[in-house]
């Protein structure tokens, strides 16, 4: 006997629809899954037998085989457990049940049970994509595969209650939790207010989140550098709706989408150790390639602190800061994944961290402070649109009990710069001024007469690249949309010059 059900897998952050086919023919005892998958889908052999024994129910003594088709296309993890289960029942005639238009996701306990899968979300996407109506998912997973419209989903809590579902005895019913898309987009954990001092370093990071620019906050241990950067994520515009199901696609993939959290809300932000490997921090690793840090920070912030010490792992961020994803190419397999992350990087002037204070002397020669500041190469610099010193922060500014300006104040303006943005933009590709190409540029951000003899100055000063030529444009553009001004003025690529390095390493 032969039967077909439908499973769905996931390559890179895309579901594919995966054909399950069980046959069941005389001869010896045997269980067989082909279809190039992976040690958990060839486990699940041994899950799926006990799983339909301790509910209750006969697994054939004969020969089984079990195919997942597409048989080019690698499976991977153990949500086929569900539908080879199923279509094992079907064939062996002792399940009849409608199945047409349906898929069954899910990793089986040996005692029957459903468990939390990974990737619900873009399965779900491609199985509408085909015309599926109904999903049937583990219980827990029921609200992330409500995420999309068009589908009837079934909550499921094991197999015995699927079984008694389809042949009619206890019938389930769909998901009628609502969607996480109506729910309130989630408060950031640090408020701007609570950062003291440190004027001209707020503004950096109110021009770098308006403009979605690269920045780098270098200055002595303990001014507010680690505190200002995750402040950030306050001020920055909320997610969209199709921002928050693209980053909740990429967290439900990588196995990071908290259980009470179907959809994301809040923005990224990514901290990565300095000891981590240049796998996580783009992404790839051994058998299974899995999202690194810069996808997982995607429109959000990834902030490196005491970014030296990162080495020349950073040399992997130059295509992912460039082209907003990364490409990651395998004997097997060719991904891509989306990196439009903002860059905040935090770095001490020396290695004891006290160089130019002007309280505490520094211990570093002159000869260490250069090798220092030589470990973040200069291409990657050069992607970097903002250079703030953070000084020390005075005794009479921390101990005021006067707060600074609150975060919603200053998102309100960040927000009004990025619709600006868009309107000029005309809902094009780029999504803020950094992400802008040179086409755009020289569309959106024309010197008067001023302001060419002002750039020129700072060309030959600076010894500005191509790249930096264009970055403090687009910076000066950003400035000029905080004012609300149509025009680039003098004023506001003066301000985008000074957030220039003094001198190119």
């Amino acid at each position: 006997m032969l039967a077909k059900v439908y499973s769905c897998a996931v390559l890179g952050l895309e579901g594919m629809l995966v054909e399950v086919e069980v046959d069941i023919a005389s001869g010896l005892p045997s269980f067989t899954v082909v279809g190039l998958g992976d040690t958990a889908v060839q486990e699940s052999r041994e899950r799926v037998r006990a799983a339909i024994r301790n509910s209750g129910l006969r697994f054939p003594s004969t020969r089984v085989t079990v195919n997942l088709a597409p048989a080019d296309l690698r499976k991977a993890g153990p949500s086929y457990d569900l539908p080879i289960a199923v279509g094992l029942l079907l064939a062996s005639e002792q399940l009849c049940g409608e199945l047409d238009g349906a898929v069954l996701i899910g990793e089986l306990g040996l005692d029957g049970t459903l468990r939390h899968t990974e990737g619900l979300l873009p399965m779900a996407a491609v199985a509408r994509t085909h015309g599926r109506t109904t999903l049937f998912v583990p219980h827990e997973d029921a609200p992330e595969a409500a995420l999309v419209a068009g589908l009837t989903v079934v909550p499921v809590r094991s197999l015995a209650e699927l079984v008694a579902h389809l042949a009619g005895e206890c019938r389930l019913q769909p998901y009628q939790g609502g969607t996480a898309l109506d729910r309130p987009t989630e408060t950031a954990l640090v408020d701007f207010r609570e950062v003291r001092g440190q004027e001209h370093a707020k503004r950096a990071l109110e021009v770098a989140a308006a403009g979605g620019h690269n920045i780098l906050l270098s200055g002595t241990p303990g001014s507010g550098k680690t505190l200002m950067a995750r402040a950030l994520v306050s001020i920055l515009p909320p997610l969209t709706a199709d921002e928050a199901l693209e980053v909740t696609k990429i967290y439900s993939v990588s196995g990071q989408l908290p259980r009470d959290t179907p959809l994301v809300r809040r923005r990224p932000f990514c901290a990565p150790h300095h000891s981590t490997s240049v796998p996580g921090l783009v992404g790839g690793g051994a058998g299974r390639i899995r999202p690194g840090m810069v996808t997982l920070a995607h429109r959000g912030v990834l902030f490196l602190d005491e970014l030296p010490e990162f080495g020349s792992k950073l040399d992997a961020l130059r295509q992912p800061l460039e082209d907003r994803s990364v490409t990651l190419s395998r004997a097997h397999s060719r991904i891509t994944y989306p990196a439009a992350f903002m860059l905040v990087a935090a770095q001490n002037p020396c290695p004891c961290g006290w160089a130019n204070d002007a309280e505490r002397q520094c211990s570093c020669s002159a000869a260490l402070i250069t090798k220092y500041q030589k470990r973040v190469s200069g291409p990657l610099l050069d992607r970097i649109d903002v250079y703030v010193d953070v000084p020390r922060v005075q005794y009479e500014k921390l101990s005021t009990e006067r707060l600074g300006e609150a975060s919603e104040a200053i998102r309100a303006r960040v927000i009004a710069a990025r619709e600006r943005q868009a309107r000029r933009l005309r809902g094009g590709r780029p999504l803020a001024n950094a992400e802008m190409g040179v086409a755009e540029v020289r569309a959106c951000c024309p010197l008067d007469a001023a302001g060419q003899s002002l750039m020129k100055a700072a060309m030959r000063q600076l010894a500005l690249s191509a790249r930096g030529y264009h970055r403090v444009l687009k910076l000066a553009r950003t400035i000029a949309d905080l004012a609300g001004q149509e025009q680039i003025g003098a004023a506001h690529l003066a301000e985008a010059i000074q957030y220039r390095p003094r001198r190119v390493e």
